[in-house]
């Protein structure tokens, strides 16, 4: 049972290791928890989730194999393992509700039963609300919410009231966090969070436990001792193309823009449009009046600094290959020139494009910019986030 669990977590995707199953016998083996599905829920999700996006995929898995609710890929409804059950029936359910579990037929028969009620609710043959037999509130019935039987299914109900449910159909919590899903700032700062360095600078403000536990029981009365807080380290300089075509990005580049002024205590931002030139501005109400140097930012920040251009990269390849190109001004030196500058001043720089990576190839500039940037453009998702902040942390 258990290695199948471990088998169907590699077919849906999810990175569980060899080491990490072993880990989890080992604890079931030293009985580090109570005998419950919902103890094993949560210890073995500790041990074989690595990565939140895959909480989802991991709640999937764990219905269908456990409880047997639906799988990755729409497999349908599984039974929970008859052992299982006998031990949990065994340690939290008197005689006398045995006696009524029996009565019924077992376990496979209050599931076969709970199938055709599913089926009846749905064309409208259910038995009501309460009283004999009811699957909603009050009932008896070994199926629904806020009722009671000694081996019942819960179905829509927002918590346990008796602790006696076998299996939970509850909605799955994690849906957001999936990587296949929309964006949202949410997602984005789960992303983000990849691109951290930690380390402790400024004014001893925090206080150092193990150091004063140790400084104690060596000097015999009490030495507080304190540390700098632990702030991340790394420095952002993002710039946004606004304006045309990035008018239909703008809810995303602004969950963007929430979350990493969120993630990132120092960071830089910029606008510019289409392609980066000998300006850039930070209030697009005042774009034309007040415009900065772009030599000027360039030699402002260090390069250690992390460089991200946010757009769609989606314009005439002229606006980035000739002088003059720009639809806005004349400009004097090419895009291109400036990009190879950005890329040979900052080592670490990635091009996020919120343009579907399966429209790239039908738009000639978007290749052109991904070749400027060394290959190194991704998609505005969760995945593309993801692989950029690995390819920044390097």
């Amino acid at each position: 049972m258990f290695m199948r669990f471990f088998t169907e977590l590699r077919e849906a995707k999810v990175p569980v290791t060899l080491k990490e199953y072993l880990m989890l016998m080992e604890a079931l083996d030293k009985v580090v928890i109570e005998r419950t599905v919902d103890e094993f829920y949560y210890l073995s999700r500790s041990a074989l989730v690595k990565d939140e996006k895959n909480l989802d995929r991991f709640d999937q898995v764990f219905s269908h194999v456990f409880k047997g609710l639906e799988k990755v890929d729409g497999i349908g409804v599984s039974d929970i393992p008859a052992e299982w059950l006998k031990k949990l029936s065994d340690q939290f359910l008197t005689d006398e509700e045995k006696a009524q579990i029996e009565a019924m037929g077992g376990f496979e028969a209050l599931m076969e039963e709970l199938a055709k009620r599913m089926k009846d609710a749905k064309e409208g043959k259910g038995e009501g609300d309460e009283g004999k037999g009811g699957m909603g509130p009050k009932g008896d019935s070994p199926f629904g919410a806020n009722g009671y039987h000694p081996e019942g299914v819960r179905v829509g109900q927002d918590k346990g009231r008796h602790g006696k449910a076998i299996k939970v159909w509850d909605k799955r919590e994690y849906k957001n966090l999936d990587d296949s899903v929309e964006l949202g700032t949410r997602n984005i700062k789960v992303a983000l969070r990849r691109l951290r360095r930690w380390v402790r600078e400024g004014a001893p403000e925090e206080l150092d436990m193990n150091a004063t536990i140790r400084g104690t029981a060596e000097k015999g009365y009490l030495d507080i001792n304190l540390r700098a807080e632990r702030r991340n380290k790394i420095s952002v300089l993002i710039f946004f193309d606004i304006g045309g075509s990035m008018d239909s990005h703008i809810k995303v580049c602004e969950e963007l823009f929430s979350a990493a002024r969120s993630e990132f205590k120092n960071m830089e931002f910029y606008y510019f449009h289409n392609c980066l030139y000998e300006s850039v501005w930070k209030d697009n109400r005042r774009r034309h009046a007040e415009k900065l140097n772009t030599w000027d930012i360039l030699h402002k920040y260090s390069h250690d600094y992390k460089v991200i251009f946010v757009g769609d990269a989606t314009m005439s390849p002229y606006e980035i290959t000739y002088p003059g190109g720009s639809v806005e001004h004349w400009n004097e030196e090419a895009g291109a020139v400036w990009i190879d500058r950005v890329a040979g001043i900052y080592e670490n720089m990635v091009w996020l494009n919120p343009t579907a990576e399966r429209h790239w190839d039908y738009t000639p500039s978007i290749e052109l910019m991904k070749q400027l940037v060394g290959d190194r453009m991704y998609p505005l998702t969760i995945e593309g986030l993801d692989k950029a902040m690995r390819e920044l942390s390097r």
